[in-house]
C-alpha cells in the first residue's frame, strides 16, 4: 500500500529535506526510522524539498510498504523512533498513483520577521531578526502585485533548474502581531528560493528602499538581480499543502 504522511519539523539541525552526501536530512531520518519500524527498505518521496534551516508544519511525503500495520497507526509508532524535532502529524493510505509533488495542490509558506530593537532569544530559530522599523502597509501593497499568474524568474535563484518560471500566487499577505511580521504566500508551486527572495524584496519595500509599485517592474525584468536579497532560511516555515482531491 501507499502511505501518505504529514510531517512537521524544526529544520535548524538539518541540511534540508533531501538526502545529502555531507549532512543529516529530514528524508534520511524518516527513511531510517521507517526501515527499522517496518523491516523493509523504505524510501519516502516528499512534496517540498525544503532547504537547510527551513521549518515545516505540514510537509507531505509518501512511501510504499507491504506491512500489515494499519496506515493510520504508523504515525504513532514512527514518532517513538524519530528525534523530537521531527514529528509525523498524520498517516493514511492513499491511491497507489498519488504523488505528493505532481498532484495539483495549493502550497502555503510563511516567512516571519522579528521587527524590534533587540532580538528575542526564544525566537532566534524561527524568525529573522531585523531591527530597522518596517512599514507593513507598504509591504502589503507591494505583496498584492504578486497575486496572479506571473513569470517569477526575478524571484528565482539564478542556478535553478525549472522547466518554466511561470507560477500562480493565489494569496500574498503581510500582517503584524506584536513584534512579528508574517509574510504568508499561497501558490500552485514555488521556484527555488522564491519565497525567501519575495521576503527579502518585501523587507526592502518596508525599509523604504523599494517602492511598492516597483514590484511590477521587478516581475517584468525576469532577472534575478532586479529583486531584493534572499532572506535567511530560518525565518521560513512551510505551513502545508491542500490537494485538489481533498
Amino acid at each position: 500500500m501507499r502511505v501518505k504522511m504529514i510531517v512537521a519539523y524544526d529544520g535548524t539541525n538539518y541540511s534540508g529535506w533531501q538526502i545529502q552526501p555531507n549532512g543529516v536530512t529530514i528524508e534520511q531520518k524518516l527513511n531510517e526510522a521507517l526501515t527499522a519500524l517496518l523491516g523493509e527498505d523504505i524510501r519516502v518521496t516528499g512534496a517540498s524539498r525544503t532547504d537547510a534551516g527551513v521549518h515545516s508544519l505540514g510537509n507531505v511525503c509518501v512511501f510504499d510498504t507491504n506491512t500489515r500495520m494499519p496506515a493510520e497507526k504508523i504515525s504513532f509508532a514512527l514518532n517513538q523512533r524519530l528525534p523530537e524535532d521531527i514529528v509525523v502529524q498524520d498517516s493514511c493510505e492513499v491511491d497507489p498513483d498519488f504523488h505528493p509533488r505532481f498532484s495539483k495542490s495549493r502550497k502555503t509558506y510563511e516567512y516571519r520577521i522579528l521587527n524590534r530593537r533587540f532580538p528575542l532569544p526564544t525566537r532566534r530559530l524561527d524568525t529573522y531578526f531585523y531591527h530597522y522599523p518596517l512599514d507593513v502597509m507598504r509591504m502589503q501593497e507591494a505583496a498584492e502585485h504578486l497575486i496572479g499568474e506571473h513569470d517569477f524568474k526575478s524571484f528565482c535563484a539564478a542556478n535553478a533548474q525549472s522547466r518554466t518560471s511561470v507560477r500562480t500566487i493565489y494569496d500574498c499577505s503581510v500582517t503584524k502581531n506584536d513584534d512579528i511580521i508574517t509574510i504568508r504566500v499561497t501558490g500552485n508551486g514555488f521556484l527555488y528560493n522564491m519565497v525567501r527572495i519575495i521576503a527579502g524584496t518585501l523587507i526592502k519595500v518596508g525599509a523604504g528602499e523599494i517602492a511598492p509599485s516597483d514590484m511590477n517592474r521587478i516581475l517584468a525584468a525576469c532577472d534575478r538581480s532586479a529583486a531584493g536579497p534572499t532572506a535567511p532560511a530560518h525565518g521560513l516555515t512551510m505551513m502545508g499543502l491542500v490537494y485538489e482531491k481533498d
